[in-house]
């Protein structure tokens, strides 16, 4: 592994940090130490990273802001990849913006916001990147990113530079295409927003982002909601029915603000927080026979 991180830094393919702890890179805070991360400058860059690592088997992953991640405990030896470089943002006539994968989500949503555009005000509490936004179809008060995408631009696994439709990207509630096909990145997107009045928009933010304080527990590191709502059924609601909200296991807790919720509120271990997850599901299942799908990623764990 030291070899090819001296390949790496000899090719200049970006910045590369060693022996880093993944609490700073994942919004649970958690998680063991990856042996690298590595930023590259550009797209040519990211395929020179690409060929090296599967000419020479070494395990890696797309890593975002880590908000829908959780890395176990154990060293995770392999190359993490953040394409916080891809971070491009140009304004195609009225309302189109074309946006790299690495641009936050929630800042794309401000920026829409004020130059009238609406359509991302989903968006404005979801701290993602555009990338991993486009991953997860991510969405909230009945929207999401496949009512906005136009194209995006992907490198295929024979690492091609390819352009998808939205049809093509088969955007269903949280999950897209780029789930089923986890070799495919994502490198851009555009989306086509409406235009509207900007005091209106800013306000429908403010409004969401007050409601958002007052009942879910964001003074504490999570990855947002564990789990999908079922059809016609809410999460929290049944695990608040078996009785686990405000449950604690180690540093964990099943909030008892949002019971669809784990939050890392004394210094959790991934597995202090995978413990409620997988309790949380159990217990569903167990009293209602509901089989709640997880929103979150388990990487490092086998």
């Amino acid at each position: 592994m030291d070899r090819i991180i001296e390949l790496i830094k000899d090719k200049k393919i970006g910045k590369v940090e060693e022996n880093v702890s993944l609490k700073k890179y994942t919004t649970y805070r958690a998680g063991g130490t990856a042996r690298c991360i590595v930023y590259p400058k550009n797209i040519n860059k990211l395929i020179d990273l690409l060929t090296l690592l599967k000419s020479n088997k070494i395990k890696h992953k797309i890593l975002g802001n880590g908000s829908n991640l959780l890395f176990s405990d154990k060293f995770y030896d392999g190359v993490l990849i953040k394409l916080t470089e891809f971070n491009e943002i140009e304004f195609i006539g009225k309302t189109k913006i074309r946006v790299g994968a690495g641009y936050p989500l929630v800042k794309l949503s401000m920026m829409a916001a004020k130059k009238g555009l609406t359509g991302l005000e989903f968006a404005s509490g979801i701290p993602g990147t555009v990338g991993g936004a486009v991953f997860m179809n991510a969405g909230a008060y009945k929207m999401d990113m496949g009512y906005i995408v136009e194209t995006v631009k992907v490198l295929t696994p024979d690492l091609k530079v390819l352009t998808l439709v939205n049809k093509e990207m088969n955007f269903h509630y949280r999950t897209s295409f780029l789930q089923k096909h986890p070799n495919y990145i994502c490198l851009e997107t555009t989306v086509e927003l409406k235009k509207g009045k900007r005091k209106a928009i800013e306000e429908v933010i403010k409004e969401r982002r007050q409601r958002r304080v007052e009942s879910q527990p964001l003074e504490y590191p999570s990855a947002g909601s564990v789990f999908r709502n079922p059809d016609d059924q809410v999460a929290w609601k049944l695990i608040d029915g078996v009785g686990l909200k405000g449950k604690i296991h180690g540093g964990a807790m099943i909030s008892d603000k949002h019971a669809n919720f784990v939050i890392n509120y004394k210094n959790a271990s991934s597995s202090d927080i995978k413990y409620l997850i997988d309790l949380a599901h159990e217990e569903v299942l167990k009293k209602y026979g509901v089989d709640l799908k997880v929103e979150q990623e388990f990487v490092n764990w086998e």
